[in-house]
């Protein structure tokens, strides 16, 4: 039986990632793919370390139309390196900046079959090159073969999560639960935002996280206009309605969903507007099927909050895609049309301004099953909580 809380992912995983990004460059026709980024290189590695949070050394990794990848970092990742599925790891004493990889990178590439002359790089939406353009335009120079976007056809990769990556998706939504749950036990009046955070960074920590990067508040006085800002030194007053959205990573892996408080007591329209939010997540997660697209569950759950007297939502999209980063696509909205796929793990946020400087926003974790969707994390109660 497989232990899907064990660090990491067996083997398998890795070459089937592979195999499937090898189908892609047939069909896109590709000679490789090259990747820079943390999520990119550890998707198709498994290499995971806390290095990246410094700029100063570049990494690469080479996936060729056939075989396993090709590893260029710098010589003190190799032990790392050398630890995952990865057997050709060139290296170089980073930082050199008159050359940091970049001669070594195009010698890999120059070095592979020169069947089509095209390399994918992630050059386009929802994407970046973790290193100096400059960088990137001399090894165009170098490398005799043209450069293509692929960001879209690795964003769609990714979207399908395997069994091992939902249990652990599953696993940080459990440790997220956890922590929303304690919060009304210690939660007062008189506590500001910033106090009320750190200890429910501290209870998710304490259940399992790896880290909580992500952990934002907004309060006010029967309801908030801010959901992105805080947490700040605002104190909790009587009457504050109290937003928290986190995002917690284990192994990887994040969670994303809110949870709403209110303190001593709440106006019916601050309610009202608390059960609009419950009921679209309803209406999202019925709509959330194999062969439905993005933009039925952004109908489904615009058409509640619109009937509930929604003054607009300037959150610009009703949920995203989730998985080794906090936010991946596709996106909720009125024109994406993402067709939904078995395997697929969302976010439903609908958000609605339902007063002047008034928001509710609720949000949950999902994946879509073969005839349907199943909840990731554990819904909201369906009332809005008061804590007296």
């Amino acid at each position: 039986m497989i232990n899907y809380l064990q660090r990491g992912f067996e083997q398998s995983e890795f070459e089937e990632r592979t195999a499937r990004a090898q189908k892609v460059m047939h069909n896109m026709k590709l000679d490789a793919m090259f990747f820079t980024t943390e999520p990119n290189v550890r998707y198709f590695t498994g290499f995971h370390t806390q290095f990246w949070k410094s700029p100063t050394r570049p990494w690469f990794i080479v996936i060729p139309a056939e075989g396993k990848p090709i590893a260029v970092v710098p010589e003190i990742g190799t032990s790392g390196m050398a630890e995952t599925w990865v057997d050709d790891i060139i290296t170089w004493p980073s930082p050199r900046p008159e050359d940091d990889g970049i001669s070594l990178v195009a010698d890999t590439l120059n070095m592979l079959p020169n069947r089509y002359g095209r390399v994918g790089a992630t050059l386009g939406i929802e994407s970046h090159l973790r290193m100096p353009i400059n960088n990137y335009l001399q090894l165009t120079e170098k490398v005799n073969k043209e450069f293509v976007d692929i960001s879209l056809a690795v964003h769609e990769l990714r979207q399908i999560k395997s069994q091992a990556e939902i249990e652990k998706t599953r696993e940080v939504c459990r440790i997220t639960n956890f922590g929303f749950n304690k919060l009304p036990s210690y939660a007062r009046v008189g506590m500001t935002e910033r106090e009320i955070c750190k200890q429910l960074r501290i209870d998710m920590l304490q259940e399992g996280a790896d880290e909580c990067p992500y952990i934002i508040a907004g309060s006010g006085y029967d309801g908030y206009d801010s959901i992105i800002m805080g947490p700040t030194d605002r104190a909790i007053e009587d009457g504050d309605v109290l937003i928290i959205d986190t995002g917690a990573a284990r192994d990887g892996y994040f969670s994303d969903f809110d949870r709403n408080w209110a303190f001593g007591h709440a106006s019916e329209q601050t309610k009202a507007a608390y059960r609009a939010t419950y009921e679209a997540t309803t209406k999202g997660f019925e709509a959330a099927r194999p062969g439905a697209t993005t933009t039925d569950i952004y109908n489904a759950m615009w058409g509640v909050l619109e009937a509930n007297g929604a003054l607009g939502n300037d959150v610009g999209r009703l949920g995203h895609g989730l998985g080794i980063e906090l936010t991946e696509r596709p996106s909720i909205t009125a024109t994406d049309n993402s067709v939904l796929k078995a395997g697929m793990i969302m976010t439903l946020e609908p958000g609605m301004v339902y007063a002047p400087g008034k928001s509710m926003v609720h949000e949950e974790n999902i994946v879509i099953t073969e005839d349907g969707a199943e909840w990731l994390s554990v819904r909201a109660e369906p009332e809005l909580i008061i804590i007296k």
